[in-house]
């Protein structure tokens, strides 16, 4: 009887030695797939970096000396004075969405989630956004928020909310332009030109200034911003996104790439594009 209880013993413990082992095991390869999440060294400077908060005050300082100039120069006969704007990493920041994306153990965007994220009205404002448009609207310089979003029939709606929720002024109909179907900014650009004399554009994505950035070549994209390079700080004004944006489509030829494994192997090979190899 009692060589039974010690086989049973052991029998047991060999079990449990073995689900521990097994567990730690799983543990460990789950956490070696969260640690290689291409978003993670992006989201850590995001959330983080009192640099990624500089720039965003660098830029809106940068657009308000635009501004002041334009209102110094401004005549009697002169259109009225505009400020055209991008959304989405420009004005509001969606660093939570991000961060859910890694937490799911996802690591590219994903458009169904993102859907859901917006209804929710969780954007924040972006440092320094809020002082400027305000300071903009004091001096009666008119601000045209323009987004390509496309969350079908309530899209303007849940725009104008996601704006109206962390308190922007001039938030109506009137100031909202939403491109569903397309993100050629261009043509709405030139409608605002008519009427007023744009002061400078705001995004964080090229294609935001000029449509003649929307290109799936990496080299002529950098090509052409070297051209416009005077441009920068003064008619443009850009912020920072490392998580998403056309520079991506140049890269894998969509915006949207899906999370494949070839499609993390193309990202590999654009992140070491310029290796040391001793």
């Amino acid at each position: 009887m009692r060589k039974i209880v010690k086989i049973v013993v052991k029998t047991l413990a060999l079990s449990m030695t073995l689900a521990a082992v097994t567990q730690a095991l799983g543990q460990d390869s789950n956490s070696d797939r969260d640690n290689e999440n291409n978003l993670m060294m992006a989201m850590a400077w995001k959330q983080t970096a009192a640099e990624y908060r500089a720039l965003y005050h660098q830029g809106f300082n940068l657009a308000r000396m635009r501004v002041e100039l334009a209102l110094a120069q401004q005549q009697d006969d002169s259109l009225p004075l505009a400020i055209i704007s991008d959304v989405d990493e420009t004005l509001l920041l969606a660093n939570d969405y991000w961060g859910y994306l890694i937490t799911q153990g996802q690591d590219f965007f994903d458009d169904a989630s993102w859907d859901r994220w917006v209804a929710q009205n969780r954007a924040i404002a972006s440092p320094g956004a809020l002082d400027f448009l305000n300071f903009c609207v004091s001096n009666s310089v008119e601000i045209f928020y323009v987004t390509n979003r496309d969350q079908g029939e309530t899209t303007v709606q849940l725009a104008i909310g996601n704006l109206n929720a962390v308190g922007f002024p001039s938030v109506d109909a009137a100031h909202m332009r939403v491109l569903r179907e397309s993100s050629n900014k261009e043509l709405v650009q030139q409608e605002i030109r008519e009427d007023y004399e744009v002061v400078a554009l705001l995004g964080d994505n090229l294609n935001d200034f000029a449509r003649r950035y929307y290109s799936t070549d990496v080299d002529q994209r950098l090509n052409l911003m070297e051209e416009d390079r005077d441009l920068f700080g003064r008619d443009y004004i850009l912020f920072p996104n490392p998580t998403d944006g056309h520079w991506i489509r140049a890269i894998f030829g969509e915006s949207e790439p899906a999370p494949s494994n070839e499609n993390r192997e193309i990202l590999k090979n654009a992140a070491k594009r310029a290796a040391w190899a001793p």
